[in-house]
């Protein structure tokens, strides 16, 4: 602990590696951090696991995962997430990292968030994607002021919707699976899209359409064009339709437009940063700053392929010059994870054999 932390009385996590970003890179250093024998955290900005993987298109089929010919985005993250499972590393979500400062008299860093979590840790693994994620908010000037009571960006408690107007704005797969998921319990949902078309799942359209059909929810084809709420209580919203416009009764608007990057204070920790990227050593993937390595779409470099591959490339070697940060009296011997008896038996529950080391 520093002597600041030390005197604020703050409770400071103290570990191996701060990894940001809980994508499927992230992920995957997570289990590598493990298997080189670093302790680590994961932080995200985003309220779930799985980065753009869940957030833009978690049933969107990927095909270049080495040995599994073909899996949605959503079962590529359950599956990194049974993988780093043994490791049991700790998630922190709806954590933005703002502040990555090293320690006075020390190689370590002082990691801090935006909601107050304190971190001391050797090394800092950026896989960030494109950087933080954020919501893209309503670009109305009365949507702010409404925002966390009438206007929201997620659904986090599902039980505050119940017998409620609900007016659910966009067209991809989070839009429909939560108007259709709540329909059973708000008193009426109204799906708002601007075109009579969807980014979402071909079954996810379908049932959207047989539900309309049926009277279980409202579809409406416009734009969002004023929140009404006299008081600072919403009561309606009008909406701006091809044929001139409507306002729809509403006591609750959840805007899911999908998320935008945005590198934000990554861009002030005085790393060699590219067009929006963070430019990293070949041979480690270090950063200019020694200590904070990046992996993943964040990291640039020349040739450099946007594959998850890739990303789970550079974590690995990353994770390996990390732990001379973590340990630097101490001299890591590679082992094969096929040989590793620790491993085996953090994983199997059971040491290898002498028949998996012949």
């Amino acid at each position: 602990m520093s002597e600041a932390a030390a005197s604020s009385g703050e409770e400071v996590l103290r570990t191996d590696v701060v990894i940001i970003g809980a994508g499927p890179v992230g992920l995957f250093a997570a289990f590598e951090a493990g298997v080189v024998g670093l302790s680590c955290h994961i932080v995200d900005a985003l309220e779930e696991v799985g980065g753009q993987c869940i957030e833009l298109y978690p049933d969107k089929p990927i095909f270049d995962i080495p040995a599994v010919p073909v899996c949605t985005a959503r079962q590529l993250i359950e599956r990194l997430m049974e993988q780093c499972k043994p490791f049991a590393p700790p998630i922190h979500l709806g954590q933005r990292v703002m502040s990555v400062e090293r320690i006075e008299q020390s190689q370590r860093w002082r990691v801090t968030t935006e909601r107050g979590l304190v971190f001391d840790t050797a090394a800092v693994l950026l896989s960030a994607g494109n950087g933080a994620f954020v919501p893209q908010r309503v670009g109305l000037p009365e949507a702010q002021a409404l925002e966390g009571r009438h206007v929201h960006y997620a659904v986090r408690q599902r039980a505050m919707f119940d017998d409620r107007r609900v007016v659910i704005a966009g067209g991809g797969d989070s839009a429909l699976d939560w108007a259709l998921a709540l329909r059973s319990g708000a008193r009426r949902v109204t799906l708002v899209h601007r075109r009579d078309a969807f980014r979402a799942a071909d079954a996810s359209v379908q049932e959207l359409k047989r539900a309309v059909a049926a009277g279980e929810l409202d579809l409406v084809i416009g734009t969002i064009a004023a929140l009404n709420a006299p008081d600072g209580v919403l009561q309606s919203i009008d909406v701006k339709t091809i044929g001139g416009g409507l306002t729809i009764e509403a006591e609750h608007l959840i805007a899911l437009y999908g998320l935008v990057a945005d590198l934000g204070p990554i861009g002030q920790w005085g790393l060699d940063v590219r067009a929006g990227r963070v430019a990293v050593d070949t041979s480690n993937y270090e950063t200019s700053v020694p200590g904070i390595f990046a992996v993943g779409d964040i990291a640039v470099y020349p040739n450099k392929q946007k594959l998850i591959l890739s990303g789970f490339h550079e974590a690995s070697l990353a994770l390996r010059k990390a732990y001379t940060y973590a340990f630097p009296d101490k001299k890591r011997v590679h082992v094969h994870s096929s040989y590793d008896p620790k491993l085996s038996e953090r994983i199997l529950g059971t040491p290898a054999t002498e028949e998996a080391h012949s």
